[in-house]
Protein backbone atom coordinates (compact mmCIF):
# COMPACT_ATOMS: atom_id res chain seq x y z
CA UNK A 1 0.00 0.00 0.00
CA UNK A 2 2.61 2.16 1.10
CA UNK A 3 4.23 3.96 -2.29
CA UNK A 4 7.27 5.77 -0.67
CA UNK A 5 10.55 4.62 0.65
CA UNK A 6 10.18 5.55 4.33
CA UNK A 7 13.49 7.09 6.26
CA UNK A 8 15.03 5.46 9.01
CA UNK A 9 16.58 7.69 11.84
CA UNK A 10 18.27 5.99 14.55
CA UNK A 11 17.60 6.36 18.35
CA UNK A 12 20.93 6.66 19.84
CA UNK A 13 19.58 6.29 23.21
CA UNK A 14 20.44 3.39 24.44
CA UNK A 15 24.45 3.85 23.63
CA UNK A 16 23.97 6.53 25.73
CA UNK A 17 22.21 4.69 29.02
CA UNK A 18 25.16 2.52 27.97
CA UNK A 19 28.25 4.96 28.55
CA UNK A 20 26.13 6.36 31.84
CA UNK A 21 26.48 3.00 33.27
CA UNK A 22 30.05 3.14 33.25
CA UNK A 23 30.88 6.59 33.38
CA UNK A 24 33.40 8.18 31.12
CA UNK A 25 33.11 8.34 27.21
CA UNK A 26 32.82 4.50 25.99
CA UNK A 27 31.03 3.54 23.73
CA UNK A 28 31.41 7.54 22.15
CA UNK A 29 28.09 8.70 21.55
CA UNK A 30 29.37 11.49 18.98
CA UNK A 31 31.29 8.23 16.61
CA UNK A 32 27.89 6.12 17.03
CA UNK A 33 26.07 8.57 15.36
CA UNK A 34 28.57 8.79 12.56
CA UNK A 35 28.85 5.19 12.29
CA UNK A 36 24.72 4.84 12.01
CA UNK A 37 24.81 7.73 9.19
CA UNK A 38 27.88 6.02 7.46
CA UNK A 39 26.13 2.54 7.68
CA UNK A 40 23.06 3.55 6.42
CA UNK A 41 21.16 5.23 8.41
CA UNK A 42 18.33 8.50 7.34
CA UNK A 43 18.28 9.94 10.56
CA UNK A 44 19.58 10.26 13.95
CA UNK A 45 17.03 10.63 16.88
CA UNK A 46 17.90 11.64 20.72
CA UNK A 47 15.30 11.97 23.53
CA UNK A 48 17.16 13.43 26.00
CA UNK A 49 15.11 13.66 29.53
CA UNK A 50 15.00 15.69 32.62
CA UNK A 51 16.97 13.45 34.88
CA UNK A 52 20.09 12.95 31.70
CA UNK A 53 19.49 9.22 32.56
CA UNK A 54 21.08 8.47 28.30
CA UNK A 55 20.97 11.69 26.16
CA UNK A 56 22.54 14.57 27.97
CA UNK A 57 21.64 18.20 27.08
CA UNK A 58 25.18 18.36 26.30
CA UNK A 59 25.12 15.39 23.46
CA UNK A 60 22.58 17.61 22.01
CA UNK A 61 24.93 20.22 21.25
CA UNK A 62 27.40 18.16 20.46
CA UNK A 63 25.82 15.89 17.92
CA UNK A 64 24.34 19.08 15.96
CA UNK A 65 27.24 20.22 13.87
CA UNK A 66 28.54 16.80 13.24
CA UNK A 67 25.60 15.08 12.40
CA UNK A 68 24.75 14.90 7.64
CA UNK A 69 21.22 13.27 7.92
CA UNK A 70 18.22 14.51 9.82
CA UNK A 71 18.35 15.33 13.44
CA UNK A 72 15.08 14.31 15.22
CA UNK A 73 14.60 15.38 19.12
CA UNK A 74 11.95 14.29 20.65
CA UNK A 75 10.68 15.12 24.33
CA UNK A 76 7.94 17.23 26.28
CA UNK A 77 7.72 21.10 25.55
CA UNK A 78 6.27 21.18 29.19
CA UNK A 79 9.74 21.52 30.44
CA UNK A 80 10.84 24.86 29.53
CA UNK A 81 14.39 23.28 29.44
CA UNK A 82 13.65 21.17 26.34
CA UNK A 83 12.10 24.26 24.58
CA UNK A 84 15.53 25.94 25.11
CA UNK A 85 17.94 23.28 23.80
CA UNK A 86 15.60 22.64 20.78
CA UNK A 87 15.64 26.54 20.19
CA UNK A 88 19.39 26.33 20.46
CA UNK A 89 20.57 23.51 18.05
CA UNK A 90 17.82 24.09 15.83
CA UNK A 91 17.28 20.19 14.39
CA UNK A 92 15.27 19.34 11.33
CA UNK A 93 12.67 17.93 13.39
CA UNK A 94 11.50 18.04 17.02
CA UNK A 95 8.76 15.19 18.03
CA UNK A 96 6.76 16.73 20.76
CA UNK A 97 5.90 13.59 23.54
CA UNK A 98 3.92 14.08 26.56
CA UNK A 99 5.84 12.15 28.81
CA UNK A 100 6.30 12.72 32.33
CA UNK A 101 9.64 13.19 34.66
CA UNK A 102 10.20 10.48 35.75
CA UNK A 103 8.39 8.06 33.07
CA UNK A 104 10.29 4.85 32.00
CA UNK A 105 9.43 4.78 28.30
CA UNK A 106 7.23 7.03 25.93
CA UNK A 107 3.38 5.32 26.33
CA UNK A 108 0.76 7.21 25.26
CA UNK A 109 0.38 10.12 23.02
CA UNK A 110 -1.13 14.21 23.12
CA UNK A 111 -4.87 14.73 23.43
CA UNK A 112 -5.06 17.03 20.19
CA UNK A 113 -8.92 17.93 21.42
CA UNK A 114 -7.87 18.71 25.04
CA UNK A 115 -4.66 20.25 24.34
CA UNK A 116 -5.11 22.13 21.11
CA UNK A 117 -4.44 25.28 22.13
CA UNK A 118 -1.55 25.10 23.71
CA UNK A 119 -0.07 22.87 21.06
CA UNK A 120 -0.67 25.94 18.48
CA UNK A 121 1.09 28.04 20.75
CA UNK A 122 4.24 25.73 21.16
CA UNK A 123 4.25 24.61 17.33
CA UNK A 124 4.42 28.21 16.54
CA UNK A 125 7.13 28.48 18.21
CA UNK A 126 9.10 26.23 16.74
CA UNK A 127 8.21 27.29 13.15
CA UNK A 128 9.42 30.65 13.73
CA UNK A 129 12.94 29.07 13.86
CA UNK A 130 12.25 26.76 10.92
CA UNK A 131 11.84 23.97 12.81
CA UNK A 132 9.53 21.17 11.34
CA UNK A 133 6.92 19.57 14.47
CA UNK A 134 5.44 16.36 14.76
CA UNK A 135 3.48 15.31 17.82
CA UNK A 136 3.39 11.72 19.35
CA UNK A 137 -0.04 10.34 18.96
CA UNK A 138 -2.10 7.20 19.00
CA UNK A 139 -3.79 5.64 16.66
CA UNK A 140 -7.48 7.46 16.71
CA UNK A 141 -8.51 9.17 13.45
CA UNK A 142 -10.34 11.65 15.56
CA UNK A 143 -7.11 12.80 17.50
CA UNK A 144 -5.62 12.85 14.04
CA UNK A 145 -8.01 15.04 12.70
CA UNK A 146 -7.53 17.77 15.72
CA UNK A 147 -3.70 17.57 15.18
CA UNK A 148 -4.44 19.67 11.74
CA UNK A 149 -5.60 22.30 13.92
CA UNK A 150 -2.63 22.41 16.26
CA UNK A 151 -0.60 23.27 12.64
CA UNK A 152 1.57 20.78 12.93
CA UNK A 153 3.61 19.33 10.05
CA UNK A 154 3.39 15.46 11.18
CA UNK A 155 2.44 12.75 13.29
CA UNK A 156 4.03 10.21 15.18
CA UNK A 157 1.79 7.28 15.37
CA UNK A 158 2.68 5.79 18.59
CA UNK A 159 3.14 1.67 17.78
CA UNK A 160 3.46 -0.22 20.97
CA UNK A 161 0.01 -1.49 20.14
CA UNK A 162 0.97 -3.04 17.06
CA UNK A 163 4.07 -4.49 18.21
CA UNK A 164 2.37 -6.14 21.22
CA UNK A 165 -0.16 -7.56 18.86
CA UNK A 166 1.44 -8.50 15.85
CA UNK A 167 2.19 -11.86 16.77
CA UNK A 168 -1.02 -13.10 17.33
CA UNK A 169 -3.05 -11.08 14.35
CA UNK A 170 -1.26 -8.59 11.88
CA UNK A 171 -4.15 -7.24 10.32
CA UNK A 172 -5.66 -6.74 13.12
CA UNK A 173 -3.08 -5.61 14.75
CA UNK A 174 -2.37 -2.80 11.98
CA UNK A 175 -6.06 -2.02 11.04
CA UNK A 176 -6.28 0.97 13.79
CA UNK A 177 -3.01 2.27 12.26
CA UNK A 178 -4.01 2.25 8.64
CA UNK A 179 -7.25 3.88 9.54
CA UNK A 180 -4.84 6.80 11.31
CA UNK A 181 -2.50 6.95 8.25
CA UNK A 182 -5.39 7.43 6.28
CA UNK A 183 -6.56 9.94 8.07
CA UNK A 184 -3.50 11.72 8.29
CA UNK A 185 -3.29 12.50 4.56
CA UNK A 186 -6.64 13.38 4.41
CA UNK A 187 -5.57 16.57 6.37
CA UNK A 188 -2.31 16.87 4.79
CA UNK A 189 -0.20 15.30 7.41
CA UNK A 190 3.14 13.89 7.24
CA UNK A 191 3.25 10.36 8.98
CA UNK A 192 6.05 9.00 11.41
CA UNK A 193 6.08 6.19 13.46
CA UNK A 194 7.91 4.65 16.11
CA UNK A 195 7.76 2.30 19.49
CA UNK A 196 8.79 -1.29 20.13
CA UNK A 197 8.91 -1.36 15.87
CA UNK A 198 11.43 -4.87 15.61
CA UNK A 199 13.00 -6.96 12.62
CA UNK A 200 9.89 -8.78 13.44
CA UNK A 201 7.10 -6.58 12.44
CA UNK A 202 8.64 -3.86 10.10
CA UNK A 203 8.25 -4.99 7.12
CA UNK A 204 4.70 -5.41 7.38
CA UNK A 205 3.97 -2.43 9.02
CA UNK A 206 5.62 -0.42 6.41
CA UNK A 207 3.99 -2.50 3.38
CA UNK A 208 0.69 -1.42 4.53
CA UNK A 209 0.96 2.07 5.52
CA UNK A 210 -0.04 4.51 3.32
CA UNK A 211 2.15 7.59 3.27
CA UNK A 212 4.57 6.44 6.20
CA UNK A 213 7.40 8.86 6.04
CA UNK A 214 10.13 7.98 8.52
CA UNK A 215 10.14 5.37 11.47
CA UNK A 216 12.26 5.90 14.65
CA UNK A 217 13.86 3.09 15.93
CA UNK A 218 16.09 2.03 19.03
CA UNK A 219 15.51 -0.10 21.72
CA UNK A 220 15.39 -3.05 19.14
CA UNK A 221 17.65 -2.00 16.14
CA UNK A 222 20.41 -2.33 19.53
CA UNK A 223 19.91 -5.29 21.12
CA UNK A 224 19.68 -6.82 17.29
CA UNK A 225 23.04 -5.14 16.93
CA UNK A 226 24.58 -7.13 19.75
CA UNK A 227 24.07 -10.10 17.82
CA UNK A 228 23.88 -9.11 14.39
CA UNK A 229 26.56 -6.14 14.34
CA UNK A 230 25.77 -2.28 14.06
CA UNK A 231 26.62 -2.16 10.80
CA UNK A 232 24.45 -5.38 9.77
CA UNK A 233 21.84 -4.82 11.59
CA UNK A 234 21.15 -1.06 10.17
CA UNK A 235 21.08 -2.84 6.90
CA UNK A 236 18.74 -4.97 7.71
CA UNK A 237 16.04 -2.70 9.09
CA UNK A 238 16.82 -0.65 5.79
CA UNK A 239 15.71 -3.51 3.80
CA UNK A 240 12.72 -4.29 5.91
CA UNK A 241 11.42 -0.77 5.27
CA UNK A 242 12.47 -0.97 0.99
CA UNK A 243 10.84 -4.55 0.71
Amino acid sequence: MNQQQARLSVNINKFATLRNSRGGNNPDLLRVARDCERFGAEGITVHPRPDERHIRYADVHALQPLLSTEFNIEGNPKEPAFVALVLATRPAQVTLVPDAQNQLTSDHGWDTVAEQGYLQDIIGTFHEQGIRTSIFLNPDPALVAAAKNTGTDRIELYTETYAHQFTQNPEKAIAPFVEAALEAQKQGLGLNAGHDLSLENLRFFAQNMPGLLEVSIGHALVCDALYLGLENTIQLYLRALRA
